[in-house]
């Protein structure tokens, strides 16, 4: 019988003073990771892992989260059995002025 886990699960977050403009950039740069992005603009909140619509398998796109969270684009967390994802758009905001409107507006008008 498998034992309860007794701590939650979690996420490690890069800070985002420790974050430079070079690494927001190069994951910024590929279009899978765009898509991610511009999707959770869309929604406006959380989406679970499983909701992205990309051309690629799980486990790539779950590689593509782990660029995107370690640049400190977006915020992973738990519920549950759940992964759930979310831009770092204020915090992003205050570290790079303009950048997510403008790859999100870039490639909103690409597609």
């Amino acid at each position: 019988m498998a034992r309860p886990r007794t701590t939650p699960r979690t996420v490690e977050h890069p800070e985002l003073s420790e974050v430079t403009l070079q690494q927001a950039l190069e994951a910024l740069a590929d279009p899978v990771r765009r898509m991610v992005v511009c999707q959770l603009a869309r929604a406006g909140g959380e989406k679970g892992c499983g909701t992205f619509e990309t051309p690629v398998s799980d486990s790539t796109l779950t590689h593509h989260f782990t660029v995107l969270r370690e640049a400190g684009v977006i915020r992973q967390h738990y519920r549950g059995t759940t992964k759930l994802n979310s831009l770092r758009t204020a915090e992003m905001e205050a570290r790079f002025p303009g950048l997510l409107p403008a790859v999100v507006t870039a490639a909103e008008a690409e597609a």
